[in-house]
């Protein structure tokens, strides 16, 4: 009896509606691809009562998991190891595990969309362009069957891996790293590939063992290494050693993962150059990791223990593309947010996944920025600028660029879909604009109950407070990372205190004038949470530090960068002082000026020269 008064009061609260256009078929709700953060959105929307037309390109449900063969999970786990990631994603996870079988898979997904008597299911139908009433968004045109058509809705929810919806609309955003000074540099793709005839128990030993060795402490072993019954990753060390024949691609260390056929996909081949808002680059790019590919068989027999008789079978119909659009809504988050754990009062679910830059280029081994404990990410983010009735979820949601490296991943992305079904519901049953909704204690406090009663991993926290928070040069760090000029890796060890190099000050200067230089060019020229514009006429020239490079010397090379002429460490100890660039190290340290700078120093005298040049 309470199940049936719930379910009633479910059909009372989300009524399913039935208005037809003149033009095409009227739903409450569309959401367009089928990547998992899209078929959470339709699952949890339906569950709520909204009758959701799901509308996918691709032949079949599942997206990056399916269709590009990733299926090695990038988990999410909280301080007290609790996994935060619940809901419709862990469901997920309960059924097929943490390196699924890609055709169970493909069935789950389309089962899970299937038992869901609110939801119409369109495959192989392309998104078009939207319909738009001003600034609203009120429907779709998509080519299905050969022929263009239109549906209309009161929300879309737009869940394509590159906010294609959004942008079609006007909804402004970034591409890559552009946001940090980096304009046209983005993460490599993937092409992940097929394997059968591996030695699985070698692999599992060998890998474990490495691992082990590293643990205590001899000369050799791999601390990345490891393995389970179906997954393995390491062989970082073999990997560096091939020679790639296109210049354009990189061998990294892989993550593999066993099929229920024995087989074992491949998630290591790293392509450059690969525009990911482009078909015939990316279908070029497929081209060149087929052609190389052979070349990593033969090199793989050789080098990787357990691998003396593989063969190819396969690669991904798609490839595993990491950034193109990071949109702007109504909040956007920030690698601050990320790294110093924070809460906001406009939670939708939470990710703690390291900030992986993955490469941008030959000669770029990519970063980890940092580890999060725990962070939240506001409904906010969900929101996009300038156009009204659109939800946006998954990795091109109003995200920075480097906080994407950790807000990116899959299970993440599901758990933003989900929240963005249920605040379809809410909306619709409403009639509250997404927008409204943002600034609305009472709707997001609705949305907040519905998904813990879903299952979903939503709480309030006291954000932890990383070691590094608590030093000297700690304004510094921050200022450098927004850059992308200070990581700390897994550990979150910025190594304030290391001694610098002449090679790290004259990196460090040169990138500090190139980033800045490209904010400014593209007009980003405010800083703080006022956006007030600073006036300044500060500019950063570039020098050379000597190789023998001690404090005194390292002040006098950021002097003479910033125009001052100066003698001696102490006339250029006090010009930089006069511009306020000394602020926030400690005076005993400058005075020591025979002595060697700190990475420390580093950050806080280029951060302090930064926030006067932006």
């Amino acid at each position: 009896m309470v199940i049936l008064t719930a379910v009633v009061t479910c059909i009372a609260l989300f009524p399913v509606y039935s208005a037809k256009e003149p033009d095409g078929v009227s739903h409450p709700l569309i959401v367009i691809s089928g990547e998992p953060e899209g078929i959470a959105a339709a699952v949890s929307a339906a569950r709520n009562g909204v009758r959701t037309l799901l509308i996918s390109e691709d032949p079949a449900l599942g997206g990056l998991f399916t269709q590009g063969c990733l299926n090695f999970l990038d988990m999410n786990y909280g301080p007290e190891k609790e996994l935060l990631t619940q809901g419709i994603f862990q469901e997920f996870f309960k059924a097929q595990g943490n390196a699924f079988d890609i055709e169970a898979t493909k069935k789950y997904f389309l089962k899970l969309v299937q038992d869901e008597s609110n939801i119409t299911l369109k495959l192989n139908t392309r998104f078009v362009r939207p319909i738009l009433e001003g600034s609203r968004i009120v429907g779709v045109v998509v080519q299905e069957g050969g022929q263009e058509k239109e549906y209309r809705a009161e929300r879309v929810i737009d869940a394509t891996a590159d906010a294609d919806v959004a942008a079609a609309a006007g909804v402004p955003c970034t591409v890559g790293a552009e946001d940090y000074g980096q304009p046209g540099k983005i993460m490599a793709v993937t092409l992940v590939f097929r394997v059968k005839e591996v030695n699985w128990p070698y692999v599992f030993i060998y890998n474990n063992w490495m691992r082990l060795i590293s643990k205590i402490k001899l000369e050799w072993g791999d601390p990345n290494a490891g393995a389970t019954r179906k997954v393995a990753w390491g062989y970082g060390e073999q990997a560096l050693r091939y020679e790639p024949q296109d210049e354009m691609l990189s061998f990294r260390g892989p993550n593999l993962a066993r099929q229920k056929d024995g087989s074992i996909l491949i998630n290591a081949l790293l392509l450059f150059g690969v525009d990911g808002l482009d078909a015939a680059s990316k279908e070029e790019g497929i081209k060149r990791g087929k052609e190389e590919i052979p070349y990593i068989i033969e090199f793989m027999r050789e080098e990787f223990p357990g691998f003396t008789k593989v063969e190819l079978v396969d690669t991904a119909e798609q490839l595993y593309v990491r950034e193109t659009r990071h949109i702007q809504g109504e909040y956007r988050l920030t690698i601050t947010d990320v790294l110093e754990n924070r809460d906001h009062w406009d939670r939708i679910a939470h990710g703690s996944y390291p900030v992986d830059v993955q490469q941008t280029g030959p000669g770029d081994l990519g970063n980890v920025i940092g580890k999060p404990a725990v962070y939240s990410i506001p409904f906010r983010c969900l929101v996009p600028l300038e156009v009204d009735n659109l939800l946006v979820v998954g990795r091109s949601a109003s995200y920075d660029s480097l906080p994407h490296g950790s807000a990116r991943v899959i299970p993440v992305g599901m758990a933003t879909g989900e929240a963005a079904g249920v605040a379809c519901a809410y909306g619709i049953e409403k009639e509250m604009t997404f927008r409204e909704m943002t600034s609305s204690r009472e709707a997001v406090g609705w949305v907040q109950d519905r998904l813990k009663e879903q299952g979903a991993y939503l709480v309030e926290y006291e954000p932890p407070r990383p070691e590094v928070m608590e030093h000297w040069a700690y304004p510094g760090v921050k200022v450098m990372r927004e850059l992308g000029l200070a990581a700390g890796g897994y550990g979150n060890d910025y190594r304030p205190e290391a001694p610098i190099y002449c090679w790290d000050a004259d990196y460090h200067l040169q990138q500090v004038i190139e980033r800045v230089g490209n904010l400014k060019a593209g007009g980003k020229e405010s800083t703080g949470e006022t956006g007030d514009v600073k006036e300044t006429s500060i500019t950063l020239q570039n020098v050379k530090f000597p190789e023998n490079l001690t404090r005194g010397m390292f002040l006098m090379g950021l002097s003479e960068a910033l125009g001052e002429e100066a003698e001696g460490p102490a006339e250029a100890l006090e010009a930089l002082r006069e511009r306020g660039i000394t602020a926030g190290v400690p005076d005993e340290l400058l005075e020591d000026t025979v002595g060697a700078a700190t990475f420390g120093e580093l950050y806080v005298l280029l951060g302090n020269i930064v926030e006067q040049m932006l």
